[in-house]
């Protein structure tokens, strides 16, 4: 249950924060990258607690919160706006959340695949790469390679045709399995600790 919360709220956030791009040294990225890592890093936890068919099912119902985000947005969008509302405010918001219908699937796409990617990479280093050990080691192998699938199905769907993007394709690559590096090794033990600490309370496993 606290898995599951924390999931969907980390679906829904990633949208919204993918609005800004932050600089990482030379480096810049969407900020949904950060919810999205986390979304990355505690499937792999869940993997690891549960087995992976557990993992691709939260990942497989992540997808509902995502879909209902956008369709509301969009439905919001479209109410006429207060008069009254603060004016920096009415012109900001239909800038930071109105994407377009290509953005918007091309993130369903890449959420679906590199979901998935990532829990079938993770449980099958488990049989490669210290067998149920090493998770944080698993995760962030499999975090960086889902990521660069991730980054290509994103960019590749949103502006093929549009603009070079190659360019902005390696910079994203590049940013994200950096992060992948440093936070999901992280994050994957945290996820792991608290889920045998409750498991363990409510005379779990």
């Amino acid at each position: 249950m606290l898995f599951t919360v924390l999931y969907g709220g980390m679906v829904t956030l990633g949208g919204v924060l993918g609005s800004k791009q932050v600089a990482l040294g030379p480096l810049a990225v969407e900020a949904g990258i950060f919810p999205f890592l986390t979304l990355v890093a505690t499937s792999s936890g869940i993997a690891q607690l549960y087995g992976a068919s557990t993992a691709q099912r939260l990942a497989r119902f992540g997808m509902i919160p995502l879909v209902m985000a956008i369709l509301l947005t969009l439905f919001v969008l479209r109410l006429p706006t207060d008069p009254g509302m603060y004016e920096p405010a009415k012109a900001a918001f239909p800038i930071v959340l109105g994407q377009s219908w290509r953005m918007m699937a091309a993130g369903i796409c890449a959420y679906a695949v590199s979901l998935t990617l990532n829990i079938f990479i993770f449980s099958r280093l488990g049989g490669a790469v210290g067998g149920g050990r090493l998770a944080p080691l698993r995760g962030a192998i499999a975090a960086a390679l889902s990521q660069i699938a991730d980054t290509m199905i994103f960019i590749t769907l949103s502006f093929y045709g549009e603009r070079d993007i190659l360019p902005i394709m390696l910079g994203q690559m590049l940013a994200k399995v950096a992060l992948s590096a440093v936070l999901v090794p992280i994050i994957i033990t945290i996820v792991v600790r608290i889920g045998r600490s409750i498991d363990a309370r409510e005379g779990g496993f």
